[in-house]
């Protein structure tokens, strides 16, 4: 190839390295400019695919942070810079607004539902009664039950409810295992140091977790409901507005639903 032919070339890849790059930092900072949204850990599966579908069909991006209600609603107290929080029990955005922090009391999108879950192997059958797990603390065979943390997690609590229901709270606990959230708690439940947990019914569904043994609901009526409200945080900005809005859309509900949620209109 000629000198001058050979310069052009090095040139034009240059500038196309630099082109790159530059993309690339744009990119980044605009992920780092995305509002970020709290959302509760029950919708670890179903949240992660509805921001992505909601970057491909707007082009804009949120991110998120998954954990628990409880120690989310702590954080914005604190001054955490969320501008969207997605809870898994409704009190908990209540008390927020009624405190200031909130733009109104943001709207019910979704109703939860807590199964049992038993990993492969277990001496338990997956028995949303309780039956096999009554029958195991009497016999002495369980070693581990997890469920998430009822002092700050919803799904922890609604688990306490439904084994309070049953009558083996008080003979469960020396054996409980608690998550920091329900995800957490579906992880100890699934590891093979336990006989299984109480988990959100929407990580039950998601097909790594479906492939890990079986789960079964239990009652709806065992336990108060997983109420699960959202709200825009004061200072919420038009990209986190469009995702709220887009909550709401076909195309998040189809997702919410597929994941096992009560959606507000289906009751």
């Amino acid at each position: 190839m000629p000198e001058p032919f050979r310069r052009r070339s090095v040139l034009a890849a240059a500038v196309a390295l630099t082109l790159m790059a530059g993309a690339a930092r744009a990119q980044d900072q605009a992920q780092d400019q995305a509002p970020v949204v709290a959302a509760a850990a029950d919708l670890q599966f179903a949240v992660e695919e509805i921001a992505a579908r909601f970057s491909e069909e707007t082009g804009m991006t949120v991110r998120l942070s998954l954990g628990s209600t409880g120690n989310f609603a702590r954080q914005i107290r604190e001054g955490a810079p969320f501008e969207m929080f997605m809870a898994a029990d409704e009190q908990f955005i209540l008390d927020l607004h009624r405190d200031g922090f909130t733009r109104d009391e943001g709207d019910l999108y979704a109703v939860g539902r807590i199964v049992v879950k038993v990993p492969e192997g277990s001496s338990l059958v997956a028995d949303g009664t309780f039956g096999t797990l009554r029958e195991a603390l009497e016999a002495g065979r369980i070693t581990r039950f997890a469920i998430a943390n009822p002092e700050h997690a919803p799904y922890g609590q609604r688990a306490e409810e439904a084994l309070r229901h049953a009558g083996l709270w008080d003979a469960i606990q020396p054996y409980l295992v608690l998550g920091e959230n329900v995800a957490q708690a579906a992880q100890f439940a699934l590891s093979g140091n336990a006989e299984g947990g109480i988990i959100a019914y929407s990580l039950a569904l998601a097909p790594n977790v479906a492939a890990q043994g079986s789960h079964d609901l239990i009652p709806e009526e065992w336990h108060e409901p997983l109420r699960q409200r959202m709200v825009l945080l004061n200072g919420a900005g038009p990209v986190a507005e469009a995702f709220y809005d887009y909550i709401r859309s076909p195309s998040a509900r189809e997702i919410m639903e597929r994941y096992g949620f009560v959606l507000p209109d289906d009751g």
